[in-house]
């Protein structure tokens, strides 16, 4: 795949990523939205992604406490890879802690990683630290001077608290290298809410997490309602997987169905080359794989190319989600 630069950074990123939250073994808040796949998967999982040129992989502190980071470890491992081979993203909890937590916190990163390095460090959230941005992304940057990483990030940040990061790094003579956020065909705020245009003005990427709706974009669950209780985590109760929900973005999975009997490929693939390529080169995604033909799926979302109309097309039929 051709790589993209992560924001000012001279970090290049596949568009397609492989997020890893499902790899924190159902432990931790955060786990609980996913069942324990197991060491076998995992790694099978990651050799996929890596075997179809995907090279970055975004884990966090909060996936299961380190051990979506250790699961990932053991996978690049087997899969015969040296540190520098992949690029790596992983993420600080802010909640309860001041800013000089960063700088010990990233110690326990580097020991769940296993000899991987950083290579992007991300604020996993815009609250919940008793420290403010300007200390936060002072201690980033304090970091990168001692080369314990390459970039720094946010997620879940709004287009202030974006401005904010990236006026205190510039600072340091540094820039802010992305915001992770929820973003998909079926969730378009970002769009309306400032934070898209920010990036654009500030050479930010932006990160899509979530970029299927949870699976929403592959119209599974429009075809069996049922399915969604066989489902571990919130999902089940969430009012999108309702009956109504699913009538609400039916129309868009119908044109995503439509689209995808055209190139052969699935919904799925086509709501994610959507998502990278509608607003140029500024938008990656990490899409989620809980089972190796997940990954197949993900990483052949790039083997198309949308044209300008159906581009359209796909915009003017997810309007309703950008509010």
């Amino acid at each position: 795949m051709q790589k993209r630069q992560l924001g000012r950074t001279e970090i290049g990123l596949t568009p397609i990523g492989l997020g890893c939250w499902q790899f924190s073994e159902n432990k931790g808040g955060g786990g609980m939205f996913w069942p324990d796949l197991g060491r076998e998967i995992t790694d099978a999982i990651v050799q996929e992604s890596l075997g179809r040129d995907i090279n970055w992989f975004d884990t966090a502190e909060g996936y299961g406490n380190g051990r979506s980071e250790a699961g990932l470890c053991h996978a690049l491992r087997s899969a015969g890879k040296a540190d520098g081979d992949v690029v790596v993203a992983t993420k600080w909890m802010p909640w309860g802690r001041t800013a000089g937590n960063i700088r010990k916190n990233v110690e326990v990163r580097l020991k769940h990683l296993g000899g991987y390095s950083i290579d992007l460090f991300q604020v996993h959230w815009h609250v919940g630290s008793l420290s403010g941005y300007g200390a936060q992304m002072d201690a980033m940057a304090d970091l990168i001077e001692r080369g314990k990483i390459r970039a720094v990030g946010i997620s879940n940040f709004s287009a202030k608290g974006m401005r904010t990061c990236h006026a205190a790094l510039e600072r340091r003579g540094l820039p802010l290298a992305s915001n992770q956020v929820k973003y998909s065909i079926l969730d378009r705020r970002i769009e309306t809410s400032g934070v898209l245009a920010a990036a654009q003005e500030l050479g930010v990427t932006i990160i899509a997490y979530s970029p299927l709706a949870q699976g929403l974009a592959s119209g599974k669950f429009h075809d069996d309602p049922r399915l969604i209780k066989t489902r571990v985590g919130p999902r089940r109760w969430m009012p999108a997987f309702g009956r109504r929900g699913l009538e609400k973005t039916r129309p868009v999975v119908e044109a995503l169905r439509e689209i995808a009997s055209r190139y052969q490929v699935t919904p799925s693939q086509v709501a994610l080359n959507w998502l990278v390529h509608f607003h140029g080169d500024i938008v990656v995604a990490i899409p989620g794989a809980t089972k190796v033909r997940h990954a197949q799926e993900n990483a052949g979302a790039l083997g198309f190319t949308l044209t300008p109309d159906e581009l359209k097309q796909l915009d003017q039929v997810s309007r309703p989600f950008l509010r």
